[in-house]
């Protein structure tokens, strides 16, 4: 099996290069499973149900969130009509949505976990503990685990990818929309890369416009963000699992640069 896993979806260029490039990177890879996160779909904040629709429209499985879930406050009153969306399961009970979700594909039973990092992050419970907990009734439902860390701190990221190493299929960082260069399968089995970067903007500032991030830079005060313009890339990674262990033989990064013309 093939799972195709692409960061953070940045706004309009985002989506418009899945709608653009989709189709044709699962084909080109024989994908059988393809993840997106798209905490910042919508103008970079948030996702809003007429984009999610968008999304799902295309051959995406599932989405992943984060810090900026409920930017697009619609969200909170329809996740729960969307069983394809997976927030951080580390929001306090009762929260709209789910943060583990299982999937079936073919004769695998896919379990995609969301969770919110601690450093630099909104003030969730701790994923560490969080995830201790869970850990028995987890493996008990799914046959490959994946998880969507969504983080800060390359450190926290790093301990959690070993804490899960053994329990997790593969253990991948979103949020900073810095492709890390570390991927890797670790000593018990599980697959890892701190950050796989973003879908969206390649010429901005993680995704906002390079003279409004340099201006803030230079003056020391905020300027209300817009997206970038001009080229764009695709950042993900490819999983490759066996079908008789569900191990991962193969983690690679994916990165893909696209002109856009004006």
């Amino acid at each position: 099996m093939k799972i195709l896993i692409l960061g953070d979806v940045y706004g309009r260029p985002g989506r418009n290069i899945l709608q653009e490039q989709l189709s044709n990177i699962i084909n080109q890879y024989n994908i059988d499973f393809t993840i997106v996160n798209g905490e910042n779909a919508s103008g970079g904040n948030g996702l809003t149900v007429k984009n999610a629709r968008e999304l799902l429209s295309l051959p995406i499985d599932a989405i992943t969130m984060g810090n900026h879930v409920w930017q697009q406050k619609e969200l909170l009153d329809a996740i729960d009509d969307y069983p394809q969306i997976i927030r951080p399961l580390n929001y306090t009970d009762p929260c709209p949505g789910k943060g583990f979700q299982i999937f079936q594909h073919q004769h695998k039973k896919i379990g995609i976990i969301n969770l919110s990092g601690q450093i630099f992050m909104p003030n969730l419970e701790c994923p560490f503990n969080l995830m201790k907990s869970l850990m028995n009734e987890i493996k008990n439902s799914a046959d490959i685990i994946i998880i969507d860390f969504h983080a800060e701190a390359t450190s926290e990221k790093i301990a959690f990818g070993y804490y899960m190493d053994g329990f997790a299929t593969a253990v991948y960082g979103t949020h900073t929309h810095v492709q890390t260069a570390d991927e890797r399968i670790l000593s018990k089995g599980t697959a890892y890369i701190t950050d796989i970067g973003m879908t969206g903007p390649l010429d901005g500032v993680i995704g906002v416009d390079q003279e409004i991030i340099i201006e803030s830079m230079l003056t020391k005060r905020p300027k209300r963000f817009v997206t970038a313009k001009g080229n764009v890339q695709i950042n993900g990674i490819i999983l490759e699992i066996s079908e008789s262990d569900n191990k991962v033989t193969d983690i690679t990064r994916f990165y893909e640069t696209y002109e856009v013309k004006s």
